[in-house]
C-alpha cells in the first residue's frame, strides 16, 4: 500500500513538473520493477523488446508517413473541390462540404491534427467569403478535424489494439457505424444553423470534372479499407499499401510533390516517430510488467465491489474518460489506461471492440476541451485567433459530440454488426 501511494505521489510531482511522458513513464517503469519485480531494471529493455516485436506497429509510421505525403500534395485540394461541386445546390451547402471534406481526408490521412491543417487551411477563408460566421467556421472545421481520429484508418485505433490485443482489422471496420453517426450529427446542424444562407447554382459539368479530377483520391479508402474487409491484406499491409499508393498518385499522377518534397515529409514523419516510439515501447514493458504481477485481475476485483452493473460501468467509465481527455493527449490516455480498462469492461460483458471504439470516441471529445484540447491548440495558429476564441466555437459541436457518445456507448451493434 504504502509503496503504491509512493508510486502515485512521484507521478503526481513529475506531472506537476511539467515532465514529458516519456521521463513519467520511464520513472514510473523503474519504480515498479525494483520495488515489486526483481528489482533487475535492465528487464525493461528486455520486455519493451519483447513487447514491441509485433507486425502491428509497422502500420504507426506507415500510415503517418502517408498521411503527410498526403497533407503536403494535392489530395486534400481535390477532395474539397469534389465537395464543394457536390453540395453546392443545398442550403449551407459549403458548410457541408468543408465538414464532409474533413471526413474524407480523414479517411485516407488517418490523423485529426493533419486533416484540420489540410483543410482548415483552405475552406476556413473560403467559408467566410461565403457569409459563414467566423465562429461557425471555426467550430465547425475544428470539430470536423477529430474525425480522423474514429474514421478508419486510424492511428489511435492501431495504439489501442496493439495495447489491448485486439485486432486492429475488427476496430478499423467498428469505426465505421459510429464514424457516420458524428458525421450525420454535424452536417445535420451545420445544414440548420446555416438554412438562411442560399445554395449556389449546380452545375454537372463543374461536378463532373471535380469527380474526374479527385477520383484517385476517393479510391484510396475503398481499397484500404476493402482490402483489410475483403481479406486480400491486413491492416498494416494496408498501410504499406496507402504509402505506395499516395507516393504514385501525389507524385506520378497529380505531379504537384516532387522528390525532394518526399524527402522532407520523411524526416518530419521520422521526428515525430522519434518521440512517440520510446513512449510506447516503455508503455509496452510497464503493460507486460503488470500483466505478470496480476495488477489487472486485482483492479477488476476492486472495481466489482464498487459497480455491479454494466450500465453504471459505463457512466463511469465515460466520465472519467472525458476528464482524462481534458488534461491528457489521447496517445498517452490510451497507452496508460486502456490495459486497466479491457479486463473490468470485459468482466461487465462488455465486448472488446465495442470498448475500444466507446474509449476513442470519448478521447476524441478531448481534443475540443481545453486546457490540452489538440485542435484547439492547433486551430489558434491555422485560423490566428485567440484560444477562448476557439473554445466558444466549438461547444455546440462538443455538445453534439457528447450525444453521439451516448449512441455510440449504449447501442452495441452500431460498433459490431459489421463484424457479424
Amino acid at each position: 500500500m504504502l509503496a503504491g501511494i509512493g508510486l502515485a505521489a512521484l507521478v503526481m510531482a513529475l506531472l506537476v513538473g511539467r515532465q514529458n511522458l516519456l521521463v513519467v513513464l520511464g520513472v514510473a517503469t523503474m519504480f515498479a520493477y525494483v520495488v515489486w519485480g526483481d528489482g533487475r531494471v535492465g528487464n525493461i529493455v528486455v520486455d519493451a523488446w519483447d513487447a514491441a516485436n509485433k507486425e502491428i506497429l509497422l502500420s504507426i509510421p506507415l500510415y503517418l508517413l502517408a498521411g503527410n505525403i498526403m497533407a503536403r500534395g494535392a489530395m486534400a485540394a481535390r477532395l474539397i473541390r469534389l465537395m464543394k461541386a457536390v453540395s453546392a445546390p443545398v442550403p449551407g451547402g459549403l458548410a457541408i462540404a468543408a465538414i464532409a471534406s474533413c471526413a474524407l481526408f480523414a479517411a485516407v490521412s488517418g490523423s485529426g491534427t493533419v486533416t484540420l491543417i489540410a483543410v482548415g487551411s483552405v475552406m476556413y477563408p473560403a467559408l467566410l467569403e461565403a457569409g459563414y460566421s467566423r465562429s461557425f467556421a471555426i467550430g465547425a472545421l475544428c470539430a470536423a478535424g477529430t474525425l480522423g481520429i474514429i474514421v478508419p484508418p486510424s492511428i489511435p485505433l492501431i495504439l489501442y489494439g496493439v495495447m489491448t490485443q485486439t485486432s486492429v482489422a475488427d476496430l478499423f471496420i467498428a469505426g465505421i457505424g459510429p464514424s457516420l453517426v458524428l458525421i450525420g450529427l454535424m452536417i445535420g446542424y451545420a445544414s440548420w444553423r446555416n438554412r438562411n444562407i442560399r445554395g449556389q447554382p449546380g452545375s454537372i459539368r463543374e461536378t463532373w470534372a471535380a469527380l474526374r479530377d479527385g477520383v484517385w483520391a476517393l479510391a484510396m479508402p475503398v481499397i484500404i479499407l476493402g482490402g483489410i474487409y475483403s481479406g486480400y491484406f491486413t491492416a498494416t499491409e494496408s498501410a504499406a499499401v496507402a504509402v505506395v499508393y499516395a507516393m504514385l498518385i501525389e507524385i506520378g499522377v497529380y505531379r504537384e510533390m516532387g522528390w525532394s518534397d518526399l524527402y522532407a515529409v520523411v524526416g518530419q514523419t521520422t521526428q515525430l516517430l522519434g518521440s512517440l516510439f520510446p513512449v510506447l515501447m516503455l508503455a509496452l514493458s510497464l503493460n507486460i510488467f503488470l500483466a505478470y504481477q496480476q495488477v489487472p485481475e486485482l483492479f477488476v476485483g476492486a472495481l466489482a465491489d464498487v459497480v455491479d452493473s454494466r450500465a453504471g460501468f459505463l457512466i463511469g467509465m465515460n466520465l472519467f474518460l472525458l476528464a482524462v481527455g481534458c488534461i491528457m493527449d489521447i496517445g498517452s490516455a490510451i497507452l496508460i489506461l486502456a490495459p486497466m480498462l479491457q479486463p473490468v469492461a470485459v468482466a461487465q460483458g462488455i465486448d472488446p471492440v465495442h470498448l475500444g471504439i466507446i474509449t476513442v470516441v470519448n478521447l476524441e471529445i478531448g481534443y475540443l476541451t481545453p486546457p490540452l484540447g489538440l485542435n484547439l491548440i492547433v486551430a489558434m495558429s491555422v485560423f490566428r485567433v485567440d484560444f477562448w476564441t476557439v473554445c466558444r466555437a466549438v461547444v455546440p459541436f462538443a455538445i453534439l459530440m457528447l450525444i453521439g457518445l451516448q449512441v455510440v456507448t449504449y447501442w452495441a451493434g452500431l460498433s459490431t454488426f459489421l463484424l457479424g
